[in-house]
């Protein structure tokens, strides 16, 4: 997070309702879950005790009334700046008024028994007077809890169902509407201190966390583990600040890695494409897989490995394209109508439909993760290969068949050319591994196999009129994900084959809107497509140069492996 300092916070009064713009808000964790800060001083979402688990904070997507916690100066600041504490993920947010300057340092201590928020006010400047509100609403936003005082006056206790929060702090705390607040003052070179802590409620309430004890272990934990990344490339802040984030999205118990630790967030402002990205994607595994190991990280990289190994055991026509943090299948979708969205985006979905969609790409990223894990030895070469093999063999039955696609549509199922693309991978990469690890396998039938799964994407999934591939057999449309099918990591075919330069040409010509990628074209909304203006991405935009580039000049092809889907 980069410190700003050239504007003002917005006027955080009890009584603001909308969430901030999603760029102001910043993530902390602890491996466990996350919670979202506002560059206001309001933690507006935090799920407990795990990413997945119902919302306690859920303002992110509602009001204020739906849970949040502010802590921030009485009066409003005139300039607030804020940054992550070194290769952290501590937050540490600075507000200057007429009154001077304070720091609200954030932060969730790792490896405690209980999932804790702490918040330290530190005085920089002058004395500030500061105000709390504390709107605890379980259940994504609905269930209030009944509200105690601890026995030794610090601290507040609330409680309803399974869940138990616990409130510790040396600041008076009052009951107001439902909801609690506190005024206290801190001057320069003084600390104020707020512990939150989650347990389960048919348990005793867990003990007190030193707020200071635990500042020094957590920074201690981060620093020590920013400092094995072995990358030192040109961007190494960048990517560091990218890898810190990964590791936070962990789930550390089961070594799952979450796509985001939110629900809802809109891909279009008011759109209702909201869903719920707090499960494991397998199109996600080779890249986090990679980038963990890119960064010197083998042991996150093994762990969701295994995870991934666990997840998919079974069935290979019962394989899903996402699970749950624990490898959790059942992903029921519904809609909390209590809640309007962020910024009115509707509806807000728990759960996700598409978990029970078929996208025959993964079957390509799941394979593909083996096939790396075995080349980097991170396992025994022989581990997985059983599953692995009756995967290919149920591949080899259904990659003819039409499916849901890269996108998740919603919509009738089509022979998408990615998805052929990745059937493919997996075919190909289970040969290889079975060629160079000497594994059983009837290599002379997977070859076959291959060569005729080459030949059908080349002729159906390619328009030789335009010169380009298509999203679909028999679809003109295009798609960004085209571009896969010659990055190193698929290699489907080499960049500088004249079908690759014929469809990046062409996807620069329908695809680049106001200098960002689109996935795909915009056009009306259908069953079968995204609406008009469909999302882009600045990172997708630099693909096509690359892959231009990569074709003609060998040197500048590396940039090709910094852009992910």
């Amino acid at each position: 997070m980069t410190t700003d300092g050239t504007r003002a916070a917005a006027d955080a009064s009890d009584d603001e309702d909308q969430p901030l713009r999603i760029e102001d808000y910043a993530l902390i964790g602890d491996c466990l879950t996350g919670a979202l800060v506002g560059r206001n001083g309001s933690i507006d979402w935090l799920c407990w005790p795990r990413f997945d688990s119902d919302a306690c904070f859920a303002a992110l997507l509602g009001t204020s009334r739906h849970g949040r916690w502010l802590i921030a100066p009485a009066a409003a600041p005139t300039e607030t700046s804020r940054a992550y504490r070194g290769d952290t993920m501590m937050l540490e947010t600075c507000f200057e008024n007429g009154e001077g300057g304070v720091a609200l340092i954030d932060f969730m201590p790792t490896g405690q028994g209980n999932s804790s928020v702490v918040r330290r006010v530190e005085g920089r400047r002058g004395r500030v007077a500061m105000r709390m509100h504390l709107v605890l609403r379980f259940e994504y936003g609905i269930t209030t809890p009944w509200v105690t005082q601890l026995e030794q006056g610090c601290g507040i206790c609330a409680a309803v169902g399974p869940n138990l929060i616990v409130l510790r702090t040396s600041v008076a705390l009052r009951g107001r509407g439902k909801t609690t607040v506190a005024e206290f003052a801190v001057g320069e070179g003084e600390s104020v201190d707020f512990v939150m802590t989650w347990g389960p409620s048919h348990l005793p309430v867990p003990d007190a966390l030193d707020a200071g004890t635990a500042l020094a272990r957590t920074e201690a934990f981060w620093r020590d583990w920013s400092g094995r990344c072995e990358y030192q490339g040109e961007w190494r802040a960048s990517v560091l600040r990218s890898l810190l984030t990964l590791k936070a999205l962990t789930y550390e118990p089961t070594g799952a890695v979450v796509a985001a630790p939110t629900t809802s967030l809109p891909e279009q402002l008011g759109g209702s494409r909201n869903w719920d990205y707090r499960f494991c994607w397998l199109r996600d595994a080779t890249l986090t897989l990679m980038a963990f190991m890119a960064g010197g990280y083998d042991q996150e990289a093994k762990a969701w490995s295994r995870w991934l190994h666990r997840a998919v055991a079974g069935s290979p026509d019962e394989a899903q394209i996402m699970y749950g943090i624990s490898g959790e299948r059942r992903l029921l979708e519904w809609s909390p109508s209590w809640l309007p969205g962020y910024q009115g985006a509707a509806p807000v979905r728990i759960g996700n439909a598409a978990s029970g969609q078929l996208q025959l790409d993964v079957f390509g990223e799941v394979i593909g993760v083996r096939h790396i894990a075995r080349e980097k030895r991170l396992d025994d070469p022989a581990f997985g290969w059983a599953m692995q093999v009756r995967f290919v063999e149920h591949l080899e039955a259904i990659w003819s068949q039409p499916d849901d696609g890269i996108w998740e549509m919603r919509g009738d199922r089509r022979h998408f050319t990615h998805s052929k693309v990745m059937a493919w991978v997996a075919v190909d990469r289970s040969i290889r591994d079975a060629e160079t690890f000497a594994l059983e396998a009837p290599l002379d039938r997977w070859r076959e196999l291959r060569d005729r799964m080459h030949a059908e994407i080349c002729e159906k999934g390619y328009d030789a009129t335009r010169n380009t591939f298509t999203q679909s057999f028999g679809d003109p449309a295009l798609d960004a994900s085209l571009l896969l099918l010659a990055v190193p990591q698929v290699g489907f075919l080499p960049a500088d084959d004249p079908r690759m330069l014929g469809t990046v040409a062409a996807i620069e010509q329908e695809l680049l809107v106001d200098g960002s990628c689109c996935d795909i074209a915009p056009k009306p909304a259908t069953t079968r497509c995204r609406p008009a203006r469909a999302p882009s991405f600045r990172a997708r935009s630099g693909w096509p140069a690359c892959m231009r580039y990569k074709a003609v000049t060998p040197t500048l092809a590396p940039c090709l492996n910094g852009f992910s889907p």
